[in-house]
């Protein structure tokens, strides 16, 4: 037994105490443990694995994450980023383990060599998941955990799942960072494949993967689990990829410089694809106008970014772009040229042209979709200056064939019946432009094929029912379209002269003079971007160190020298007509107990528009918002006649003031807000009152704001039209234009000026006002109508339901019995048309935008632009009462009153489908009704002979609103104001259907 055991000398010759030895694993491969003081690379992918997952020291994983990166740059070597089971493996530890135990030190590292050129240990490990597998992975590893945290009960929580989860977050935030980020994942993944069968499933994996809204939603859910588990608010240090815009922003410029660096076929076409389904996630303009913005910037690209991204996709995303591209054109360019008659103007459409010639050159099928965009319903740029129309049409012009086909569709649409009678005004000039810049290409292209047109039915038809239109404006425009075009062909007697004083005047030149303009292709110079105004973007001014001065809290005494001066009390002579100063006022912001607290160096309100644009960017500054808001009313109305501030910041004022929020939960914040943008449409009409409106449909706004826009938009015409009067006027006056205190109590009495105004009527706007407008105006019109009833019934209320009703089965029993004598219901005397400038500046610049972009929306093919007013009943309702309120504010001097009074008509009829019987709705439309017969008290006769099929209609549908509402007698209630407003309608209607019975027997047939 002895010889079994042998003694073992314990007695080390030598060496370190830890050495290296060689294992085994399951395949039969060495693997090497890492020694703890020298770790060195491994020698193959299983014992990278191995470390990574057995707990490795810094030193070992910094080995580990270099080795990858150095792999991965190697041809056939192990590359993490493809697809395969020891490399998902891999990335797998690194997301789970590697990334929560070392998130911190990384992070730490980062910041040390932020100033370095080295990369980081983060950089290695964000370099090794940057590929399809480790974005999977990152994006896996955030889903289960925002699962397992919205899974666990209340009372059992992990402290650290909120932890991971933010790591999570972080670490994929950090892995999509970067605008070569796109580029730099599918190389990592797609590194040395060549086979097309392993290409296309990774290639529709990455498509989906990036482009799809998987990523936002995801990261989203996961930012409002931390949010609720930990009670802070959405606030600055969310992330990016939650937010739907900025994600398309991060796309737009990846694929840009990815497309910027000229990729293979195969890439490029990868590219477009990602692009496409990348537009289905909402922000089509926002990915577009990034790429426009490499496109001006490139020249040695053919048609910039887009053209070769545009040339692999399919037709709808084709022209979902193309309308998208034409519109940044207009916004960013064209719309603030006016009428494009300077060189300016010129070079600026030159540089459009060469873009989009460059685009429809790569493919041609893609110029059916501008001669779509010319010719559609709602199309040729609805609200857009000429400036993009002309553009467009140089480029269509580069093909002669779909010139031609262009203008005969547009010869066909501008003389059907149909189309003059329904469509907006506003988007019958739109098309009467094209068609002229049409008629003027042909002319000089094919001159013999103009004549030709001018002598089909087509034309005649279109020039006939143009002078035969009952509108005004529709006449105009029949007749400038007849003399410009004949006047290019026809000689002496035979060119068309209607000889109108509009036709020959200043915009009636402009029209004619369409046929002559010929844009071609130039230079891109001018759309470069220029560098901003100072007023815009201030810069920090360092301020001058100044020279502290000591500060004396009491009068100095001067040293006695000589004579000894002695005060000597004597209450006898004493004045008695001096006045003691008052102690001064309590400051609040000195009585905070600690002294540290309190804030000297308040900051001066601002006395400059760019400085009212600084304060309110200044979104992190409680003083700079406060004072911005209560401010900005009565500055812009000060700064709004004199110079050109206002003028040329009005558009972006506007912007923040829409899209502020209320952070600090200032006192009345809502209502300064409100009148900030009302002082802007007051102080500019004309400009301000089309952008609110476009901004309504266009903008990207919440329902609120939106709310707000149209509020600004109805109070601000009723103030225009002096219906109103805000508090903030009479502090608009300059000092020079007012008297001194004294001579004011001379002239005035003793009522001071303060006094004046607090014992007017300017109070604040309450956050309904525009309600409470449509209901003073409601009252007003059934005020009449009330107590006329109310003289031939009995009841001491005047509004009572029962008089409305009473008297529609008098008017009931008289339509029924032939031989009663119909009397007139008012004697109200007819009020003159009279030209009124103000009434026009509210027609063309607040009631024909809002309501031609309205119909254009529900004409539009885009579901998002339809939902705009289609999905949301109240701020469908509020549209039609601001309308209303806007036609009621015009008045009837309203030169315009025909078109309008047709327009929004046929408009509220629209309006009943797409309500969805929403009672909010009914009302709304019933009081625009009620402001349009108002209104219209003195034109019931040609209301009657043009629009007889609509007042049937009318009456009708409000007939059966009236009898299928069930109100109670005294009109209170929702459903007892409808019933009432219904009753006033129909009392108005039939007053006039009774009158003018003879206009309407064709239209009355089948009215019961």
């Amino acid at each position: 037994m002895d010889d079994f055991l042998k003694p073992v000398s314990v007695r080390r010759t030598g060496g370190p105490l830890l050495q290296k030895v060689s294992a085994t694993t399951t395949n039969g491969k060495p693997v090497h443990i890492t020694s703890a003081r020298q770790p060195f690379p491994p020698a193959s992918p299983e014992e990278a694995f191995e470390i990574l997952r057995n707990e490795p020291s810094y030193e070992a994983l910094v080995a580990v994450l270099r080795w990858l990166s150095l792999e991965r740059l190697q041809q056939g070597a192990f590359n993490i980023g493809r697809p395969s089971p020891t490399g998902s493996q891999i990335i797998q530890v690194l997301v789970t383990e590697i990334a929560p135990n070392y998130w911190d030190i990384f992070r730490e590292d980062a910041s040390e060599e932020k100033k370095g050129k080295k990369s980081t240990t983060l950089q290695l490990l964000l370099g090794s998941l940057q590929s399809i597998p480790g974005v999977n992975a990152a994006l896996l590893r955030l889903r289960a955990l925002t699962q397992e945290a919205k899974s666990e009960k209340k009372d059992v929580k992990r402290h650290d799942l909120n932890i991971n989860l933010r790591i999570a977050l972080d670490m994929l935030k950090d892995i999509l960072d970067g605008a070569d980020a796109v580029e730099t994942i599918w190389k990592a993944s797609n590194l040395g494949s060549k086979n097309p069968t392993q290409r296309r499933p990774l290639e529709q994996e990455f498509v989906t993967l990036l482009g799809s809204g998987r990523l936002v939603s995801w990261v989203a859910e996961a930012e409002d689990v931390i949010r609720l588990t930990s009670g802070t608010k959405r606030g600055s240090d969310s992330c990016w990829v939650s937010d739907g815009a900025e994600y398309a922003r991060w796309i737009g410029r990846n694929v840009a410089l990815w497309i910027g660096h000229g990729p293979s076929p195969e890439d490029a076409k990868l590219c477009s694809q990602l692009l496409a389904r990348s537009l289905r996630l909402g922000y089509t303009d926002i990915v577009v106008r990034i790429l426009v913005v490499k496109a001006e910037g490139s020249q040695h690209v053919k048609g910039g970014m887009l053209g070769p991204l545009l040339k692999d996709m399919s037709a709808l995303d084709q022209r979902k772009i193309i309308f998208s591209l034409l519109k940044h054109f207009a916004e960013a360019h064209l719309n603030k040229l006016d009428r494009c008659e300077t060189k300016q103007s010129q070079d600026i459409i030159a540089g459009v042209v060469t873009i989009l010639g460059d685009i429809v050159e790569i493919g041609e099928g893609q110029v059916a979709h501008l001669v779509s965009w010319l010719t559609s319903s709602s199309g040729a740029g609805l609200g857009d200056g000429v400036g993009i129309r002309r553009a467009v049409v140089a480029v269509v012009a580069q093909q002669r064939d779909a010139l031609i086909d262009t203008l005969e569709k547009m010869i066909a649409q501008f003389g059907d019946a149909l189309y003059i009678k329904h469509s907006p005004l506003l988007q019958q000039e739109a098309h009467t432009q094209a068609l002229l810049l049409c008629a003027g290409y042909v002319h000089r292209l094919a001159p013999t094929k103009l004549v030709m047109m001018t002598r089909y039915g087509a034309w005649l038809n279109a020039i006939s029912n143009r002078l035969s239109a009952s509108q005004e404006r529709a006449r105009f425009l029949g007749m400038v379209v007849g003399e410009a075009i004949t006047g290019l062909h026809e000689k002496g007697d035979k060119k068309l002269d209607f000889h109108q004083e509009e036709t020959n005047g200043d915009e009636g030149l402009w029209y004619k003079g369409l046929v002559c303009v010929e844009d071609k292709p130039g230079s891109l110079e001018a759309l470069r971007p220029k560098t901003s105004s100072p007023e815009v973007q201030p810069k920090t001014v360092k301020k001058a160190p100044q020279s502290i001065k000591p500060q004396h809290k009491g009068p100095v005494r001067a040293p006695t020298q000589g004579f000894i001066i002695e005060e000597v009390d004597d209450d006898e002579d004493e004045d008695d007509d001096l006045i003691p100063y008052a102690k001064p006022d309590t400051d609040e912001e000195d009585s905070d107990d600690d002294a540290t607290l309190v804030q000297k160096n308040k900051p001066k309100a601002p006395v400059y528009i760019r400085d009212l644009i600084r304060y309110l960017r200044d979104s992190d500054n409680y003083d700079h918002q406060k004072l911005a808001l209560s401010t900005a009313p009565t500055l812009i109305r000060r700064k709004g006649n004199f110079g050109t501030e206002v003028k040329e910041h009005a558009e972006e004022l506007a912007s923040l003031l829409i899209g502020l929020q209320d952070k600090f939960e200032i006192e009345d914040f809502y209502n300064l807000r409100l009148q900030g943008m009302i002082a802007l449409v007051v102080t500019q009409p004309e400009m301000m009152g089309q952008w609110f409106a476009k901004t309504f449909f266009d903008g990207d706004y919440s329902a609120s704001q939106r709310g707000a826009i149209l509020a600004v938009l109805g109070i601000g015409a009723r103030e225009i039209a002096g219906f109103e009067t805000s508090e903030y006027t009479a502090a608009t006056s300059f000092p020079s234009k007012t008297l001194s205190d004294k001579m004011e109590r001379l002239y005035m009495g003793s009522q001071s000026r303060d006094q004046l105004l607090a014992s007017s009527n300017l109070k604040a706007l309450p956050p309904n006002a525009l309600d409470t407008m449509a209901q003073s105006l409601t009252t007003s019109f059934l005020a009449p109508l009330a107590a006329e009833a109310a003289d031939k019934t009995t009841g001491p209320d005047v509004l009572k339901l029962s008089t409305f009703t009473s008297r529609l089965e008098q008017q009931q029993n008289s339509s029924d019995s032939p031989n009663v004598k119909r009397k007139q219901t008012s004697n109200k005397p007819r009020i003159r048309a009279i030209p009124n400038t103000t009434a026009q500046i509210l027609y063309a610049s607040f009631f024909e935008p809002l309501a031609a972009r309205f119909q254009a929306a529900l004409r539009s093919s885009s579901a998002r632009t339809r939902a705009v007013v289609t999905s949301q009943p109240h701020l469908l309702a509020t549209y039609i009462r601001t309308l209303g309120i806007v036609a009621h504010a015009a008045g009837p001097g309203t030169l315009a009153l025909p078109a309008m009074t047709a327009e929004l008509w046929r408009l509220l009829l629209r309006a009943r489908g797409a309500s969805g019987g929403d009672v909010g709705v009914v009302r709304a439309i019933l009081f625009a009704l009620l402001a349009l017969l108002e209104v219209n008290e003195g034109r019931m006769r040609d209301i009657c002979a043009e629009m007889g099929s609509e007042v049937v209609e009318t009456m009708e549908w409000v007939s059966v609103i009236f009898d299928g509402t069930r109100g109670d007698d005294g009109g209170q209630g929702e459903e007892g104001e409808i019933k009432m407003l219904a009753a006033a309608v129909l009392i108005r209607l039939r007053d006039g259907v009774e009158k003018y019975r003879a206009l309407l027997v064709g239209d009355m047939i089948g009215l019961q």
